[in-house]
C-alpha cells in the first residue's frame, strides 16, 4: 500500500484493533450482576458478543492469514516496500511462520477475547435463549482454536482473571465443544442467518465430526464410520428443513444485500454488518484490487489455483449486476478473479495505474522483481463492492459469510466418500458424486457434470465453492495435501505447521498452556 490509502488503512486498523481489544478486556467487566438483571441489559452484552467477532474474521488481518495465506490459494506479494511488513505474509505462504507472529499472535488474542466475553454474558441473568446464542458463539470460537492451536482457555462465568485460565486441549476440548453445542441447539432460533441458530449449530457439529480424526492425529487421520454417519444425519436435518437453496446467482450470497434471505438463500451463518461495530468487510475487495481501482494492491490468487476452474464456471468470474453497482457498459467480469485489462465500470474506459494499464497476469511471486511491480497477481473479489460504503469506517452492508448450503452439501458428498452409509435428502441424490453434480450443475454456477469422483476431485471443487470463505487450510490437512509443495512454496514442510504456534506473552502469562510440538 502506498499513500493517502496506506495512513487511511494504519488509522483505521489502529482505531478498530484498540476498540477491538478493549472489548475484549471489558465486555460485563464493569458492570454488576445488579445493574444487569434485564432483557435490554443482557442484549447490550450479547451484541458485544457478535461484535467481538468482527474484527478477527471480517477485517482479513487474523483468521484469513491463518486459513488461506497459509495455502495453495491466496499469497501477498511483496512489491519494493509494499506489503513487505517484515516478511509476515511470505512467512505464512511459505509456512515459516513462528511463535513471534503478530498476526498468530492477534488471532489467538481475539479468538480468546470472544470466548471471555461471551463466558462473561453468562452470569448476568441471560434469558434461556441469549445464554444459548452466546454459548453457541463461544464453541464457533473455541472450534476455531481447536484448529488452529489445539488448546483452548477457559474460565468458568464470574471466575477471577487474575487466575490463569485453565486449558482444554484436543479432544478434550472438541469434546466439550460438542457437548456445548448439543445443550444449546434445542434454546435456539431457526433463524435469521445473521444470529446464532439451530441450523448453524448443525452446521458447526458436521464440521466437528468431520474433522474429528484430524484433531486425533493430524498427520495420519483415520476417519470413522459412525463419525461420517453423523456428519450425514445432521446435513439431512439442514435440508429437510427446507430452509436453503441455490440462490439466483453464486454472488448473490455475498452481495450487499445478501441479507435479505431472497437474495442469500445459501446463507446458514453471517455475520451482520454493523454500524457500531469494527465491521471491515470491505478489505475483501480493498485488499486485492490496484490503487487505479482504489485499492491497496495486495491480496492474490494463484494460477494453479485458478486453473482448477472450467472457464465456463460462473463461480470463477462473471459479470454481475446488483444494487448500486457500477454500470458496467462493458460487460466486465467484476466479481470473481479479475485477470487481464481493467476498466473503468462506469465508462468502459481502459484503466491505467500511471503511464501504465491495469493489466492482472497470471504469474506472481512471494518477493516481485523487475519494472512493473504492482500488476502480477490475479485479483480474488469474492464480496461485490458495496460502492456505497466502499471505504471504512463507513460499513459494507455485505454480510460477512460462515455457512452456506453448498459447504453442508460437500460435506456429506464428503462423509459418503470416507464411508458414511448413503442417505437421500432434498432434490440432491445420494451418491457423493450427485451431491458434487448438483452443486456444479445449478445455473448459478453453470458447469457441466463430473463422470467420477476421486478424492482430489472433491477437495478441488470444495476449492471451486468456497475459495476465500476460511475453509481451504482445513480441507488440505484433511485431504493430506497441506504440508506439500505449492506454487511459491517448493518443499515439503514439517509436520510441526499443521498447528500454529502458541504465542510467547501467552506462555509467559498462562502457566497452564504448553507450546506445540516443534516450536
Amino acid at each position: 500500500m502506498k499513500g493517502g490509502r496506506l495512513i487511511l488503512f494504519m488509522i483505521f486498523s489502529t482505531i478498530l484493533i484498540y476498540s477491538c481489544t478493549k472489548l475484549h478486556e471489558t465486555a460485563g467487566g464493569n458492570l454488576t450482576s445488579v445493574q444487569v438483571t434485564n432483557d435490554s441489559s443482557a442484549t447490550v452484552l450479547l451484541r458485544g458478543v457478535y461484535n467481538s467477532l468482527e474484527y478477527p474474521f471480517t477485517s482479513y488481518l487474523q483468521i484469513f492469514p491463518l486459513a488461506d495465506i497459509s495455502t495453495d490459494e491466496a499469497i501477498v506479494p511483496t512489491r519494493a516496500n509494499n506489503w513487505d511488513d517484515n516478511g509476515i505474509w511470505r512467512d505464512l505462504h511459505q509456512q515459516k511462520w513462528n511463535s513471534t507472529s503478530s498476526i498468530i499472535h492477534d488471532c489467538f488474542n481475539s479468538l480468546s477475547g470472544i470466548v471471555f466475553a461471551a463466558t462473561d454474558l453468562l452470569q448476568y441473568n441471560p434469558t434461556a435463549q441469549q445464554q444459548a446464542e452466546a454459548r453457541f458463539l463461544r464453541a464457533w470460537a473455541m472450534y476455531w482454536q481447536v484448529d488452529l492451536f489445539d488448546q483452548v482457555p477457559y474460565r468458568e462465568p464470574g471466575e477471577s482473571v487474575v487466575k490463569a485460565a485453565r486449558v482444554r486441549k484436543g479432544m478434550e476440548a472438541l469434546d466439550y465443544i460438542i457437548s456445548e453445542i448439543n445443550a444449546v441447539e434445542p434454546s435456539l432460533p431457526d433463524g435469521p442467518a445473521s444470529e446464532a441458530n439451530k441450523y448453524a449449530a448443525k452446521t458447526l457439529l458436521m464440521k466437528c465430526y468431520l474433522n474429528k480424526a484430524v484433531y486425533i492425529n493430524r498427520l495420519n487421520p483415520v476417519f470413522v464410520a459412525a463419525d461420517m454417519d453423523t456428519v450425514i444425519s445432521l446435513a439431512d436435518e439442514i435440508i429437510n428443513s427446507g430452509q436453503y437453496s441455490f440462490s439466483r446467482n453464486y454472488f448473490d450470497n455475498f452481495s450487499p444485500i445478501n441479507a435479505n434471505a431472497l437474495i442469500g438463500k445459501e446463507n446458514i451463518f453471517t455475520q451482520q454488518s454493523n454500524p457500531d461495530g469494527n465491521y471491515l468487510v470491505s478489505f475483501a475487495w480493498l485488499f486485492p484490487l490496484d490503487y487505479a481501482q482504489g485499492g491497496f494492491n495486495g491480496f492474490c490468487t494463484l494460477p494453479d489455483f485458478y486453473n482448477k476452474f472450467d472457464t465456463a464456471d460462473k463461480r470463477r468470474g462473471t459479470a454481475y449486476s446488483y444494487p448500486n453497482s457500477r454500470p458496467n457498459p462493458g460487460n466486465r467480469v467484476n466479481v470473481g478473479f479479475l485477470i487481464g485489462q481493467q476498466y473503468d465500470l462506469n465508462t468502459d474506459d481502459s484503466l491505467y495505474s500511471g503511464l501504465l494499464p491495469v493489466i492482472y497476469t497470471a504469474d506472481v511471486q512471494n518477493i516481485e522483481t523487475g519494472s512493473n511491480l504492482e500488476m502480477p497477481g490475479i485479483r480474488p473479489i469474492k464480496y461485490a463492492p458495496d460502492y456505497l460504503n466502499f471505504y471504512p469506517p463507513s460499513p459494507a452492508t455485505n454480510n460477512f459469510v460462515y455457512f452456506r448450503l453448498s459447504d453442508v452439501l460437500l460435506m456429506k458428498a464428503e462423509a459418503i466418500s470416507r464411508g458414511g452409509i448413503p442417505t437421500n435428502a432434498g432434490i440432491y441424490g445420494n451418491t457423493a458424486l450427485a451431491l458434487v453434480n448438483a452443486i456444479r450443475t445449478n445455473p448459478s454456477r453453470g458447469v457441466s457434470a463430473l463422470t467420477s469422483l476421486s478424492p482430489n476431485d472433491l477437495l478441488d471443487e470444495r476449492g471451486r465453492e468456497l475459495w476465500w470463505e476460511n475453509w481451504r487450510r482445513q480441507d488440505m490437512i484433511r485431504f493430506g495435501k497441506f504440508l506439500l509443495p505449492f506454487q511459491e512454496k517448493d518443499y515439503i514442510s514439517d509436520p510441526k505447521y499443521l498447528i500454529f504456534p502458541i504465542p510467547d506473552e501467552q506462555l509467559a502469562v498462562n502457566p497452564n498452556l504448553v507450546q506445540n510440538p516443534g516450536y
